[in-house]
């Protein structure tokens, strides 16, 4: 059971790890539609849907970001690569943030970045180097995966059932795992509040 449990970790390590950024020479050159976009983020982020009919990015949320002032108005119903990367952007914050912390996040990054609007690093610049660190992070979180594991296949000791020990194992490392999440999730909250919010919010528009 031990090994079996062990197995099918390593198999979801395998899926994390095959999660990676677009690299930005696969984003077109020209400008796309609408539809040509959500097909090219569904296409490239298939790793990490959870079910094979969920959606990375609809023409609804795009709008939403649009009418929130997150992301730029395309131009000519044409959305460009900068409106790509913020959409990448996007993608995982929005599986983290609340919508008010992603609009006090992607203000000043589009006021700042979008359009080549910095003499000193593109939009295009800062993609490249966040995701090619955050790759790192992944195989590091990989490694960090597998050691609490095994850490909590032996908190139990006393239990002897192996149905119930492979189920408090499992629920051991849930248990970690999602603690660290919440941890981190608050500590992004606070650097928002801290670093980037100001005493004329802009709300969100309904």
């Amino acid at each position: 059971m031990e090994r079996s449990s062990e197995e099918s970790i390593m198999d979801i390590l395998k899926k994390l790890q095959a999660i990676d950024y677009i690299d930005p020479d696969e984003i077109p050159n020209i400008d796309l539609y609408m539809d040509q976009v959500t097909t090219f983020m569904d296409e490239h982020l298939a790793a990490c849907k959870r079910m094979d009919d969920d959606k990375i990015l609809t023409k609804t949320m795009i709008n939403n970001y649009t009418k929130n002032d997150f992301l730029p108005p395309p131009v000519k119903k044409k959305y460009s690569k900068d409106h790509m990367y913020l959409l990448i952007f996007l993608y995982y914050f929005k599986n983290v943030l609340s919508i008010n912390d992603i609009q006090k996040i992607f203000r000043p990054l589009t006021e700042m970045f979008y359009d080549n609007k910095s003499r000193d690093v593109s939009l295009e610049e800062i993609y490249q180097i966040i995701f090619k660190m955050e790759k790192i992070q992944t195989d590091h979180l990989a490694k960090e995966i597998l050691r609490r594991f095994k850490i909590s296949q032996n908190l139990f000791p006393d239990v002897k059932d192996e149905k119930e020990a492979d189920f408090l194992s499992h629920f051991a490392t849930i248990c970690l795992l999602s603690f660290d999440a919440y941890m981190k999730k608050i500590l992004v909250e606070r650097m928002i509040d801290e670093i980037l919010s100001d005493d004329n919010d802009t709300k969100v528009k309904k």
